[in-house]
């Protein structure tokens, strides 16, 4: 009977840790790691979402109500800015850094391409505060929702309290853009075992492994930490990465490493948009690496790649775009809520 009971304790405490695993609104693949963000502190809820989701494209975040965060994160380009090199903002306001894209935040533990902000519930502060974003307060945000018809409603829905608040702002922003995963490509297809890689995206695949798969690890195909790629400063940003952040010597030029995930829909590249083009993101590590005391030390020597090579790597790359979250309309503009 002992044993039976044991038996049964076991079992019980499997199936809650089981649970415990299991996030409403949040279901990545087996093949992704753990996330970084603590659900059980903002647990998601349909419509705390909602909310957020609403919340995210409406321009009133900003301080003339014509900028919101879509402004700059398109779902149609997976979340990031492809028309402008660096980020716009109110009175056309052009920023220092392109846009990244939002997606797979969940396994984030720092945000913006310095590291500048390490919680995702505080992110979104930084945009809505900058003189070239957003110009906005969350004070002053908080007033104009609580005026606007249609949000204490939602708050209450989503929150049992109809009074606005900015901590159930930045929440609410937050599970938005928690649900945003992209895990639908066919690299994903192949890691699930339902489709395979052509010949050529195959010679890619090892090709990827063998040059780059240390700083864009994959699935996620980031590592999240943060290094200098050898760019050149451009003379006109003077834009030197997390240094600007820390003050520290050893972080000069180091910028967050992008993923690589729906690179199709995502360009320009690199943190001020400098590439248009895959070749030209490739070129720059065959050929256009520059030398500086904190050059990642496996950039010392450039990436050997030939021609061949090249358009293999591409092609493997391609198998990152995910179209089916680009287009999922769950993730568009909430038409039924901000007419």
């Amino acid at each position: 009977m002992k044993l039976k009971f044991y038996f049964l304790i076991l079992v019980l405490f499997g199936c809650l840790a089981f649970c415990a695993e299991q996030i409403p609104y949040f279901n990545p693949p087996k093949h992704f790691p753990k996330p970084e963000y603590n659900f059980s502190n903002n647990p998601l809820t349909k419509e705390k979402i909602e909310l957020g989701r609403a919340l995210f494209y409406d321009p009133i975040l900003s301080s003339d109500n014509t900028i919101s965060c879509a402004s700059c994160h398109s779902p149609y380009n997976a979340f990031a800015h492809t028309d402008h090199d660096l980020s716009h903002g109110i009175n056309d306001e052009i920023g220092t850094r392109n846009a990244p894209a939002l997606f797979n935040l969940a396994w984030h533990k720092t945000f913006m391409w310095d590291g500048a902000i390490n919680h995702l519930d505080m992110q979104a502060l930084a945009p809505i505060s900058h003189p070239k974003e957003m110009n906005e307060s969350l004070k002053n945000v908080v007033k104009k929702l609580q005026n606007k018809k249609i949000y204490p409603a939602l708050f209450y829905q989503a929150f049992q309290d109809s009074l606005i608040t900015g901590e159930h702002i930045l929440k609410a922003l937050s599970q938005f853009q928690l649900t945003l995963v992209s895990a639908t490509s066919k690299y994903d297809e192949v890691k699930s075992g339902l489709t395979q890689f052509s010949q050529q995206e195959q010679n890619g695949y090892l090709l990827f492994q063998k040059n780059c798969n240390s700083c864009h690890t994959e699935p996620l195909f980031s590592n999240q930490k943060f290094a200098n790629n050898g760019l050149r400063v451009d003379t006109t940003l003077n834009d030197f990465g997390k240094w600007m952040i820390t003050k520290q010597s050893d972080d000069s030029l180091k910028f967050k490493i992008p993923t690589l995930r729906n690179l199709t829909f995502t360009h320009p590249y690199m943190h001020d948009g400098r590439f248009r083009k895959l070749n030209q993101v490739l070129h720059h590590y065959t050929k256009g690496i520059f030398q500086s005391p904190t050059l990642a030390k496996e950039l010392k020597n450039n990436i050997q790649l030939t021609p061949n090579e090249k358009a293999d790597l591409i092609a493997f790359l391609l198998t990152l775009n995910d179209k089916k979250f680009v287009f999922d309309q769950k993730h568009q503009f909430p038409r039924e809520v901000l007419k």
